[in-house]
Order: C-alpha cells, then sequence, then structure tokens
C-alpha cells in the first residue's frame, strides 16, 4: 500500500472525483470545455495528494497539496458557473461544494503542518 492511500484527505478526494465524474456522465448537456475542465481539477486534485506524499522534502510536499487545493478552488469555481448556467441543481450545487470546502479544509491542515 502507498502511504498517500492512508490519507483521510486522498479517500474523500478520490470518493468525490468519482462522484463529479458520475454527475458529468449523467449530464450530456453541460457544454463540453465546461465538463473537460471539471473533470481535470477534480483528478488533478487527487492525483496530486499521491505525487505529494511520496516527496522527501517538505518544500516539495507542500507544493503538490498547494496545488491540489488550487484545484479545488478550481472545482469550486466551475460549481458555481454550473449553477449559473442551470447545468446543476442547488441540492446537488451544496452537496458538492461542502464536499469542496472540507477537502480544501483538510489540505490546508496539510499545508501548514509541512511549515512545522
Amino acid at each position: 500500500m502507498f502511504d498517500f492511500e492512508n490519507l483521510d484527505v486522498y479517500k474523500r478526494a478520490k470518493s468525490l472525483n468519482k462522484e463529479i465524474f458520475t454527475f458529468l456522465r449523467g449530464n450530456k448537456k453541460i457544454d463540453r470545455y465546461l465538463r473537460d475542465q471539471l473533470r481535470r481539477a477534480s483528478i488533478s486534485t487527487v492525483i496530486n495528494i499521491a505525487e505529494g506524499s511520496g516527496k522527501f522534502s517538505k518544500a516539495d510536499r507542500k507544493n503538490f497539496y498547494t496545488i491540489s487545493r488550487g484545484s479545488v478552488y478550481e472545482c469550486a469555481s466551475l460549481l458555481d458557473i454550473l449553477l449559473d448556467e442551470n447545468g446543476i441543481d442547488i441540492e446537488k450545487y451544496t452537496h458538492l461544494k461542502e464536499q469542496y470546502e472540507t477537502i480544501s479544509k483538510m489540505l490546508f491542515r496539510l499545508i501548514e503542518s509541512e511549515n512545522k
């Protein structure tokens, strides 16, 4: 087992990525560019956590966790756009935004722990 597979933030991000993929598969009317951006940002969140956990220096780990957190922010803003464009209902939007907020806070704590 890889170290990142034990991280709660990795598990949550991976689960949310699956949920995003399911959502996108079920909503073909969403603009192709938005679908692609959300898919990529969601994947980036997960893979940067994994890659960062394998780095030896605190600075390298912090950098990858920061990139992952940036991808979380990208996903959150894409959800805002989808809501504005009626591409997502308010219940699903609220649920996904709450999940991204939780992951963002978890990543913040990881980033801060690399400063110690």
